[in-house]
């Protein structure tokens, strides 16, 4: 039976993770202590969204959750403390800010953020957070017409890996003479083990508990890959892309032969139930 292995929640969009015990379900995904994933992201001088793909210095930058704060470190600068108790509408500084091809208000952190952000990247930026009134939706072309909403996630409120998907990755890459690589180069909220590899991606949904406590997570689109996945999360530094021995064999014809590895998921019941380590799901198959 598939089992949760791993629950990460990712604060600021391309920074590092946080590992969790437990999370809450939302419809935006996980959250812990009021925090939502991806609730924060960096954006250059013209509001488009920075990520590792062109900093991947960002993998440096550690989210954590301290006496109701989130609080960032990176070895050479001083830890940034950044409340997390939104100021009155009125007092907020907006944004108009760019992720891909949505266009949308945010709450701009800050002049002290700013120069934070700007020294470790060395770039001219400033961190934005998902302002609370705006709406932003994933694809309805797969989300089955229903209005989902996200923050500053690529698209969809969750991604799940599992632990034979990455295992059969790394037989691949071994057998060609490179190193294996680690599950946070794929970045996933939940993963899991017990099921065959890649079995997630034929799932209609992974489901716990009885019908008034039920979670219903609804896998709906295979995840593209991009150069992301060569960054190294403990250096910072790129290398060999683990994702061109995925073009191999996991070229998906559905979306015009990207590779894919993972399933991006929403929520299809449990919004405020609980997600912990070892809890137990059920996959039901699409077929």
């Amino acid at each position: 039976m598939p089992t949760i292995t791993a629950l990460t929640l990712y604060p600021i969009k391309s920074c590092a993770g946080i590992e969790l015990q437990s999370a809450m379900l939302t419809e935006t995904g996980l959250s812990v202590a009021t925090v939502y994933d991806r609730e924060w992201m960096v954006v250059d001088n013209d509001g488009q969204c920075l990520t590792q793909r062109e900093y991947p210095k960002m993998a440096l930058i550690r989210p954590s959750l301290i006496n109701g704060k989130l609080v960032l470190e990176i070895k050479g600068a001083m830890p940034l403390e950044i409340p997390l108790a939104q100021a009155e509408s009125t007092q907020r500084k907006t944004l108009q800010v760019q992720i891909w091809d949505d266009f949308l208000l945010a709450c701009d952190e800050g002049e002290s953020c700013a120069a934070w952000f700007s020294s470790v990247l060395g770039i001219a930026c400033r961190l934005v957070r998902f302002h609370p009134s705006v709406s932003r939706v994933a694809n309805n072309q797969w989300t089955g017409n229903k209005n989902v909403p996200t923050h500053f996630s690529d698209a969809y409120p969750l991604l799940l890996l599992s632990e034979a998907s990455l295992t059969d990755l790394n037989q691949k890459l071994t057998t060609r003479g490179l190193a294996s690589v680690p599950m946070n180069r794929f970045r996933p909220n939940i993963v899991i083990d017990g099921i065959a590899a890649f079995e997630e991606d034929y799932a209609d949904s992974l489901t716990m508990g009885e019908v008034d406590q039920a979670i219903c997570l609804k896998p709906i689109k295979p995840c593209p890959r991009c150069p992301m996945p060569a960054v190294d999360q403990l250096t910072g530094q790129a290398g060999d892309n683990p994702v061109d021995v995925l073009q191999t064999y996991r070229a998906n014809a559905m979306l015009d032969g990207a590779v894919t590895f993972g399933m991006n998921v929403i929520v299809s019941e449990g919004f405020g139930r609980n997600l912990k380590l070892g809890d137990i799901l059920e996959l039901h198959l699409a077929f």
